[in-house]
């Protein structure tokens, strides 16, 4: 469904808008016949006369994104994207034991044959991909990772994490539905007689948190950060408060505190 409140903008100038994409809102029209995010944006910014994408993000996928006002824009930040000088940083709730601190897929990725709607990693036939990833904070059952695609395939993160025994917490095509829940890992959590336990969180875990625009062809420096929505840092603020190693889950400190107030990470 269409976000019920005004898409948070994070950035406007002459050139460039850019955005904090709610996740369950399509970039490009889709079957579901609800607004995607263009006609969305433009009943919102009426004085903007154009609106045209120069890169993408998942459906279910929340966070950070560029749009142009004019055709040279478009056509000069779409050359940097596929240049890839633009360095995106994505946060990433996780399962799965976290043997190093950091790390670097290079997996080839492929259109399954049996199922168009996913991706699979296809070492032989696939397209090159590279993901780099990086420890935040080891809660146990669940870790927060700092991903950086260095290429942009379809679904390159969710493939590439799943495909190193890392997948999203929550990801339906590549993992699980089932919701995070406070009581997986609250110890003594208990429900209330005759109520049902509300999620924390029950949709795709990754945000596109950081952009960073560097200097170079014609772009203007600048770095973008999108504020997790309410329950993504009530679902990361849980899992520090009551993972047995509390704040020192994380490798940093600082990173704790730079996610929720949005600082550069």
């Amino acid at each position: 469904m269409p976000p019920a409140k005004k898409i948070e903008i994070i950035h406007q100038d002459e050139n460039i808008v850019v955005v904090n994409k709610p996740s369950g809102i399509s970039v490009t029209k889709d079957r579901s016949g609800n607004p995607d995010l263009i006609p969305v944006l433009a009943k919102q910014l009426p004085d903007v006369a154009k609106l045209l994408l120069v890169h993408r993000l998942d459906k279910d996928t929340s966070g950070v994104m560029i749009l142009a006002k004019n055709t040279e824009t478009q056509s000069l930040y779409s050359s940097g994207f596929e240049k890839r000088l633009f360095k995106k940083t994505y946060l990433a709730l996780v399962n799965g034991a976290m043997i190093h601190n950091s790390g670097c897929i290079k997996t080839p990725i492929s259109r399954s044959r049996k199922n168009p709607k996913v991706m699979v990693a296809d070492p032989k036939h696939g397209k090159p991909a590279i993901t780099d990833w990086k420890l935040l904070a080891d809660f146990g059952m669940i870790a927060l990772l700092a991903v950086s695609p260095v290429t942009g395939r379809t679904h390159q993160i969710r493939i590439h994490m799943s495909n190193v025994h890392m997948p999203l917490a929550i990801d339906p095509l590549y993992s699980s539905t089932r919701p995070i829940l406070l009581s997986d890992f609250k110890a003594k959590y208990k429900v209330r007689r005759g109520r049902e336990e509300k999620p924390l969180i029950e949709r795709l875990t990754l945000h596109a948190y950081q952009i960073e625009v560097p200097d170079e062809g014609g772009l203007q420096a600048g770095r973008y950060i999108a504020p997790l929505d309410k329950k993504f840092a009530a679902t990361i603020k849980m899992l520090t408060k009551h993972n047995a190693e509390g704040e020192e889950a994380f490798l940093d400190p600082a990173f704790f505190d730079a996610i929720i107030k949005s600082k550069p990470i």
